[in-house]
């Protein structure tokens, strides 16, 4: 069953959408305030969200951009349900991240259309991350090595999950804590070399091949050898 998050601070429409959603057999979940929507996502781990822009507390393209750049959410599609008609709101909308716009007002019944095309033909998610003897395993949100499970916090396996998705991709340090830690954090630059020691530590041996790559005057990145992606 897919589930589906709206953020709408209309009751009426709220409401309304929820009921049409569950009568389609969609799982639903949602809130009237943006505030907190990135945490909702993170906890409900939607497959589809649908979003106002126009919220009385929030920015619905700010969300949408917190959304495109967290490691848990970025692959999420996100229709904007929005008042905004004007071609230039559609067009900052997609560019954005939003995979679809819709006006106000608008036919539920199209709403529901839309929805059921972002699943149409949709890959399976992998949900298990190799490198040489390294997995790490997004469904149970556990690293191995060489078969022994490996003990990371939360933070740095989401650091390690966000380098391994994005092999040989380099990222400056301002970029990993925006979509490691969020932008609402009382972090520093030095807070990423820190966790990169910290992981370097765990799944590197000392005399082995580096997995985390330094590149100098800029960040990181991960060796973009072998890393294979797996549906378990």
């Amino acid at each position: 069953m897919k589930k589906i998050v709206l953020i709408e601070d209309d009751s009426d429409l709220f409401a309304l959408i929820k009921y049409n959603l569950e009568k389609d057999g969609f799982a639903f979940a949602g809130s009237q305030t943006g505030k907190g929507a990135i945490d909702l996502c993170r906890r409900e781990k939607p497959d589809l969200v649908i979003l106002d822009i126009m919220l009385p507390d929030s920015d619905g393209l700010e969300i949408c951009r917190a959304i495109r750049s967290h490691p848990e959410l970025s692959h999420i599609p996100v229709i904007f349900l929005t008042a905004r008609a004007a071609e230039t709101d559609r067009i900052v909308g997609l560019e954005i991240g939003a995979n679809d716009y819709i006006v106000k007002p608008f036919f539920v019944r199209e709403l529901i259309a839309r929805i059921k095309i972002h699943f149409r033909d949709q890959p399976t998610a992998s949900k298990l991350l190799k490198s040489g003897d390294l997995e790490l395993d997004r469904a149970r949100c556990q690293v191995r090595q060489a078969g022994q499970e490996v003990s990371l916090t939360a933070t740095e396996f989401r650091l390690l999950e966000f380098l391994m998705t994005r092999p040989g991709v380099v990222f400056n340090r301002e970029q990993l804590l925006d979509s490691v830690w969020g932008h609402d954090r009382a972090v520093t630059d030095r807070t990423v070399d820190v966790y990169i020691l910290r992981l370097r530590q765990k799944i590197e041996a000392q005399d082995g091949p580096s997995l985390i790559r330094s590149v100098r005057g800029f960040g990181y990145s991960f060796q973009p050898e072998a890393v294979q992606e797996q549906v378990s």
